[in-house]
């Protein structure tokens, strides 16, 4: 596999089918560390196709997309142009879709999205930028999408087409049933679609159930197309994209017809495909310890056998002789790899005191910690490892929690009139430090989409703060070990936040060098849908850079657990921490102190389930995947994995 590096914008793609390094591939794709490294390739083509055809003083005909995924080549794409001087003087823009009905004014607009992030900061001529009107009536729609194809026809045809993909396998709009044939048109958004939405639109209520598209044979057309996919939450779709048979129900898989397309992902969204998940399926594998582990658990649940139970025929006959010829046999391969998970288990998280530690996953000292748990928002703590938490407290180590945003955003209007009520009616207004009036004014009068007032985001923080207080201390911390860093980042008011700044960093090093922690817990939950995790623990990898330098840094060690979104799988846990079914039950009831972020949830991603109820399912769920392979059977287990900054 090319690196970033490697891989020239220039590069000539082989024909689908005659490329791949694996049986199992139908579209040609690459995989990047990280989705900055991957959109900044992509931007150098777009970069060079513009160059090319300027130099032809001929047009350039490009689609684009909206969404998360672009947006990074769009920066690229701006950074050119005011610093290398990239100009898009002979660009012609077709946007992929919009929402219909929907007013260019309305921030949600694709319209907005475009100047927001693109065309605004370039020199491209504003008749030269198409995107679909949602403004349009709807007796007039078909005419207006017939008018659109063939703007794109005489415009010379897409010379590049730029590609997200939905969870439910759509390119553009088009949702599944949608024909290869079909043109620009208005379609009806799938129920998914419109969930994934609702981060944007604070709330599914709030998202348009219809939407104008360009068509699967328009996008066809397209002399080049790139789709790109970053995160776990896209890692399933990509999977049945790339590897799965040609169907209207995916309507993605349709590009395996295209000549010139890639699939450009990171290694989240690559993580299904056989010969990321599964390589020795594919070929002869470097053997690494965390290969060998992923491999002999996929074994045991393929084989439905504990670990110790599997055989050189059950070696043999998937894939893994070279790994059984390596080993010497089953039975050597087997009690190593029984030991390497029965060393991830502990109920001592913070170590346990006077003990021999050379099996164990903590250090035995020092016997009382200092210990930091960064929780992105105020809920996050207790939602992934309550009984850790817990568990860390009354073992007597010097536990701090550092909430890094106010959460403000995931509060709903109606929960926040319902505490401005309450306090206007019990102080008054002459007593308070938020005046209430003006928020309950503004709460009950609020148009769509519009940015809460200064005194709502800080009531909205403050409930959400409160609610912490009440669940850490139900577990047994005392409230001068809260901290809230209130990133400034978050602060917009909006779903969509700023770039991660100096200040950020700056809270997180001086809470760090203050307490001076021998642990440090954090999320590396990188699917959490609205990308807040991401930021915080890049906060955290920053700040932990600029202090490395100090001698107390020597003995810290960072702990990544995962949140409500996603779980470590098996090879990846160092720590594995047993909850008996009191721990589970004090955890469950730490989370329902956040009463704000309960029954009404407005990010609750792909699953429908409340946070307390996915944290339960998924802990027991661990405990069994253990016990399956043969390991001690606990009621449930809180997951972690070592990192080294």
């Amino acid at each position: 596999m090319k690196t970033a590096l490697e891989i020239k914008p220039d590069i000539s793609y082989k024909s689908p089918g005659k490329f791949e390094e694996t049986r199992f591939e139908k579209i040609h794709n690459e995989i990047f560390k990280n989705s900055a490294e991957a959109s900044k390739i992509v931007a150098q083509e777009i970069a060079q196709l513009i160059k090319s055809k300027q130099a032809k003083n001929k047009p350039c005909v490009l689609g684009l997309a909206t969404g998360s995924s672009p947006i990074k080549v769009y920066e690229e794409l701006v950074r050119m142009h005011k610093e290398d001087g990239l100009s898009f003087s002979n660009v012609i823009t077709f946007n992929l879709d919009e929402y219909y009905p929907m007013s260019k004014e309305n921030n949600q607009s694709y319209f907005y999205f475009m100047h927001q992030h693109l065309f605004n900061h370039i020199d491209i001529e504003a008749e030269n930028v198409n995107i679909p009107d949602g403004t349009v009536a709807f007796e007039d729609l078909n005419q207006y999408c017939i008018d659109y194809e063939m703007k794109i026809k005489n415009a010379g045809g897409l010379d590049f087409q730029l590609l997200g993909i939905g969870r439910t396998g759509h390119v553009g709009f088009n949702e599944p049933g949608s024909h290869i044939n079909s043109g620009t048109r208005i379609i009806t958004l799938d129920h998914i679609t419109r969930v994934d939405a609702s981060f944007d639109f604070n709330g599914i209520d709030f998202v348009p159930k219809r939407a104008v598209t360009m068509g699967v044979s328009t996008i066809l057309r397209s002399k080049r197309i790139v789709l790109m996919a970053w995160g776990q939450n896209k890692a399933d779709i990509i999977k049945r994209t790339i590897q799965g048979d040609i169907s209207s129900e995916v309507p993605a898989t349709f590009l395996q017809n295209h000549s010139n397309a890639t699939f450009i992902l990171d290694q989240s969204a690559a993580s299904e495909l056989t010969r990321y998940k599964t390589p020795w399926l594919v070929g002869e594998c470097i053997w690494t310890q965390e290969l060998k582990s992923k491999a002999i658990v996929w074994l045991c649940q393929k084989t439905k056998q504990s670990i110790l139970k599997l055989t050189d025929r059950d070696y043999n006959n998937n894939g893994m002789s070279d790994l059984l010829a390596s080993g010497g046999s089953a039975y050597d391969l087997n009690i190593n790899m029984f030991n390497v998970l029965q060393h991830t288990i502990t109920g001592w998280p913070g170590g346990k005191p006077n003990t021999d530690d050379s099996k164990r996953p903590e250090r035995a000292n020092p016997a009382k910690k200092r210990v930091i748990l960064f929780s992105p928002h105020p809920d996050d703590d207790v939602i992934s490892m309550g009984g850790t938490f817990s568990k860390l407290i009354k073992q007597g180590h010097d536990v701090h929690v550092v909430y890094q945003t106010s959460g403000n955003i995931a509060v709903t209007d109606d929960e926040a009139l319902k505490f401005a009520e309450v306090c206007y009616d019990f102080v008054g207004e002459e007593k308070s430090k938020i005046n209430f009036q003006s928020a309950i004014d503004f709460l009950n009068k609020k148009s769509e989409n519009q940015v809460d007032l200064l005194e709502v985001r800080k009531l909205k923080g403050l409930i959400r703060r409160r609610e912490s207080f009440a669940a850490v201390r139900y577990i047994g911390l005392k409230d001068e070990n809260i901290h809230f860093l209130d990133m400034p980042f978050y602060e917009t008011g909006q779903v969509k936040k700023n770039p991660i700044g100096e200040e950020d960093i700056k809270r997180v090093s001086d809470i760090i060098a203050k307490i001076k922690p021998h642990q440090i817990f954090a999320a590396g939950d990188l699917a959490d849908p609205h990308g807040t995790h991401e930021v915080c623990l890049n906060a955290i990898f920053a700040a932990l850079k600029k202090l490395k330098p100090n001698p107390y840094m020597d003995d810290c060690w960072l702990w990544l657990y995962r949140g409500a979104w996603h779980e470590w799988d098996l090879h990846e846990i160092d720590m594995a921490v047993p909850l008996s079914p009191d721990e589970v039950t004090i955890k469950k009831h730490a989370i329902l102190y956040h009463q704000s972020q309960k029954d009404r949830v407005m990010f609750l991603g792909n699953d429908p389930r409340e946070f307390w109820v996915r944290a339960e399912d998924r802990n027991k769920n661990t405990a069994k995947l253990y016990d399956d392979l043969g390991l001690a059977e606990y009621e449930a287990i809180e997951a972690f994995k070592r990192f080294d900054y």
